[in-house]
This record gives structure tokens, C-alpha cells and sequence, in this order.
């Protein structure tokens, strides 16, 4: 009984403590310090998803509004028939640039054809088909041609015409000259 007393004087005289979390503070501690990185990881993983579902949630409740709303059948119509009178207009524009290119390239074939009978028959004649040939070659390229705007420059010699390389004159100051004979210096 003695020791019931003691034990009893204990619980007494020992005032209660307040049960707060402190006792997990290093254990928690110990934690962050060991998988820190891993925490921020899977905290910002779990954000990622939580934005995704919220944004995938309010997709669903505007589509379901936007085609409760479009299932109206004035307004399918009238966009049906937009889309189709587009679509005309788009092939119409489509076939106008279809004709002008089939037209420019009747015409280039016309006058490819024509050029050739001009060059037959300045042959037959015993002229030259040569010079018909470059003016009929300029009026081809300058009317099919509208991406060369640079003007054709004149190639000059860059050196005089007197000058060969296998004679040895004419050359300027720089000339090749056989090394000496006889052994070399040194000891």
C-alpha cells in the first residue's frame, strides 16, 4: 500500500502535461532531411493532377452546355449552309487559278511550237537558226522568268590575254625557279 501512496503522491505532484505534437518534430525533421527532394516532387505531381482534373471537369460542363446548346436546328442549319457556301467559294477561287496556269501553259507550249517551225524553216533556208534561237530563248525566259531580277553581268578576263602558264612571261613579278644543284650545306 506504501507504494500505492508514493505512486499516487507522483501523479500529484507532477502537474499534467499538455499533449502537443512536439514529440514529432525530429521525426519529422529526420524525414525532410532524408527524401526532401522526393516530397516537393510528389507535391508538385499532385498539384499537376489536381489542375488537369479541375480543367478536364470544366471542359465537360462547357461541352455538354456548348452542344445542348448547338443541338438548336435553326442554328445547325445556318452553319451547315455557311460552311458550304465557303466551301463553294474556296473551290471557285481554286478553279479560276487552275484555268489561268492550264491557259499560261497552252500558251508557253504555243510558243515553243512556234519557235521551233521559225528555227525549221530559217534552216531550210540555209540561214542561221542560231541568232532566232537566243532571241526566241530571251522572250521565253523573260516572260516565264519572274524570280531571276538580277541583271546578267559581263565576265572579264581576269588576267591579260597574253599570258600562259607554261611559258613563263607575262606572269609578273612571282616566276618558278628551279632550286640549286649540288649537296646541300651542313656539316
Amino acid at each position: 500500500m506504501e507504494a500505492e501512496g508514493v505512486a499516487r503522491v507522483r501523479d500529484e505532484a507532477v502537474p499534467p502535461q499538455n499533449q502537443d505534437l512536439s514529440f514529432l518534430l525530429p521525426s519529422v525533421t529526420a524525414l525532410l532531411s532524408d527524401y526532401s527532394w522526393y516530397v516537393v516532387f510528389v507535391c508538385v505531381g499532385v498539384y499537376l493532377l489536381i489542375q488537369h482534373l479541375r480543367k478536364n471537369r470544366s471542359t465537360d460542363s462547357q461541352s455538354s452546355s456548348v452542344s445542348a446548346a448547338s443541338q438548336d436546328p435553326e442554328s445547325v442549319v445556318r452553319s451547315q449552309a455557311a460552311l458550304e457556301a465557303s466551301r463553294r467559294r474556296m473551290q471557285e477561287e481554286q478553279d479560276a487559278r487552275a484555268a489561268e496556269f492550264r491557259e499560261r501553259q497552252q500558251r508557253l507550249e504555243e510558243e515553243k511550237r512556234r519557235q521551233k517551225i521559225e528555227i525549221w524553216e530559217s534552216m531550210k533556208e540555209g540561214k542561221s537558226y542560231k541568232g532566232i534561237a537566243k532571241v526566241a530563248q530571251q522572250n521565253a525566259e523573260d516572260a516565264t522568268s519572274f524570280s531571276s531580277l538580277r541583271p546578267k553581268t559581263d565576265k572579264k578576263p581576269l588576267r591579260n590575254s597574253g599570258y600562259s602558264p607554261l611559258s613563263g612571261d607575262g606572269g609578273g613579278t612571282c616566276s618558278w625557279r628551279p632550286g640549286r644543284r649540288g649537296p646541300s650545306a651542313g656539316g
